[in-house]
């Protein structure tokens, strides 16, 4: 979330445009976090941009450090609050789940902010993450998005699931489950792709433990 906050504070409806244009990857997103996502119990989304996914899954508290993003997030009914994930202003053990959809590779230190979801979330307490998997043909559209330049995404540091599966492990995350959607290029989606557990074929990965404390 480093100098890529400029980025999206400068462009906040050009990266909000992107969900409207590939509505059925977005749904095929949103389908796959449902079935990782507690039914109940406080959480909120860290790196909530604008909005678009707290929203359609019911999460009522964001934060980002993209002031421009929290705007459109506010106006889509969401509870805003300007931060950043390496330091949560927020109290220990106090949610039930923590999501996080396409945040982790634009973090400055992706293990500082594994490590404040840990603190804030109560024992049992769920972190849900969101990923385009590196090793996927999706993960290879975005590199190369990336190696072009790309204004987003040409800072972005993009994972496979294996990492982000050994980095929750490393933090003391147990019960670690994984699910995957989006099956085929961007543009030839013509419908939402069902999410199916595991991974390594979908282009999207949710990846969710629980945390186990003292």
């Amino acid at each position: 979330m480093g100098v890529s906050v400029n980025v999206f504070n400068a462009y906040p409806g050009d990266y909000d445009a992107w969900y409207d244009r590939n509505r059925f990857a977005f749904l095929s997103e949103v389908a796959a976090l449902k079935k990782a996502l507690p039914r109940k119990g406080r959480g909120f989304e860290l790196g909530v941009g604008t909005g678009r996914f707290a929203q359609a899954l019911g999460v009522p508290l964001g934060l980002d450090p993209a002031r421009h993003m929290l705007e459109i997030a506010r106006e889509r009914g969401i509870e805003t609050i300007l931060g950043r994930g390496e330091n949560l202003p927020f109290k220990d053990e106090i949610f039930d789940f923590l999501l996080m959809v396409i945040t982790l590779c634009f973090v400055d230190d992706p293990v500082q902010v594994i490590s404040e979801s840990r603190r804030v979330l109560k024992h049992k307490g769920k972190i849900i993450i969101g990923i385009i998997d590196r090793e996927s043909r999706l993960g290879e559209f975005y590199l190369e998005k990336k190696r072009k330049g790309h204004k987003f995404y040409r800072e972005a540091n993009f994972f496979s699931t294996r990492e982000v599966i050994e980095m929750l492990r490393k933090h003391n995350f147990k019960e670690i489950t994984t699910y995957q959607t989006i099956f085929q290029p961007l543009e030839e989606m013509k419908k939402v792709n069902r999410p199916r557990k595991g991974f390594g074929k979908g282009g999207f990965t949710v990846i969710s433990g629980e945390i186990q404390k003292e």
